[in-house]
């Protein structure tokens, strides 16, 4: 396998914290939350000094597009529209920092009984459709997050990638929440692996999302990893809710130790 390994930055962490960690540990990436300090109307005055600290680092970049206050399902064509606008200028950002990649929630907050499940999931769609087109013209891939609870958790996730080209990003702790154990994510990755360009590696405990250090849980990532064919490039982002750079260094340890152990050269592959 040929993968990069990265690491999601947390909300109060400083881009040059990060980028440093990033660098000091050996991680290739980090992924850039758009949200908080990073949002793009925050962002975009220090964008040059960003895409500067990484450059001097030999860091390179992905993006986690904002969620939760943006709602790219709304059945109101106004707010989705308003929605979408929003998102494009942040691709936007994520193109003017480099990013090769930016992680999408596809997902609305439209109020069930008052809107249908296919309305609901057609609008979905529609902004997804639109974002990967936008975003691809702007040399960024679109990577579109299984969200549990939400209308394309990985229980249903094969609709969206049957109705559109974006590519998909796994997020093993998401998966847990949708009752998936080990065998139910290895299993996904499997019918999946041509579609899946990204995750978010996180470990748990249970089927909860508790975002724990790689190796502090129970998820078998070397199990996950052998579902991948030895062929397979993509990228890998710790999404880990720390600001502790020693819990940063041990995740990227277990990765590295989980990818040598399937034998396919993936941990060799990133160097």
């Amino acid at each position: 396998m040929n993968v990069d390994i990265g690491f999601v930055t947390q909300l109060g962490m400083g881009h040059r914290e990060a980028v440093t960690i990033a660098a000091d540990h050996g991680y290739d990436y980090v992924e850039v939350m758009l949200d908080g300090a990073g949002a793009r109307d925050r962002l975009a005055p220090r964008r040059d000094e960003l895409r500067t600290t990484l450059a001097d680092h030999g860091v390179d970049c992905t993006v986690h597009l904002p969620f939760g206050s943006i709602d790219p399902g709304s059945p109101f064509d106004a707010v989705r529209s308003g929605a979408v606008a929003e998102l494009e200028a942040h691709v936007d950002l994520a193109s003017a920092l480099g990013a090769t990649k930016a992680t999408l929630h596809p997902t609305t907050d439209a109020w069930g009984p008052a809107h249908d499940d296919a309305t609901v999931g057609d609008a979905i769609v529609e902004s997804v459709r639109h974002l990967d087109g936008y975003a691809a013209d702007r040399d960024v891939e679109l990577v579109a997050e299984n969200i549990p609870k939400g209308r394309f958790d990985t229980n249903r996730i094969d609709e969206l990638l049957d109705r559109t080209d974006v590519s998909m990003c796994l997020d093993t702790g998401h998966a847990r929440v949708d009752g998936r154990d080990d065998g139910g994510i290895a299993a996904l990755i499997d019918a999946h692996a041509d579609r899946i360009s990204h995750f978010h590696l996180n470990d748990v405990r249970g089927p909860s999302d508790e975002h724990l250090p790689i190796g502090s849980g129970f998820v078998d990532f070397e199990r996950l990893f052998r579902a991948l064919p030895d062929d397979w490039a993509g990228t890998l982002s710790a999404e880990v809710f720390t600001h502790d750079a020693g819990y940063l260094g041990h995740s990227l340890d277990r990765i590295e130790e989980s990818l040598a152990a399937t034998g396919t050269g993936g941990a060799e592959g990133r160097e």
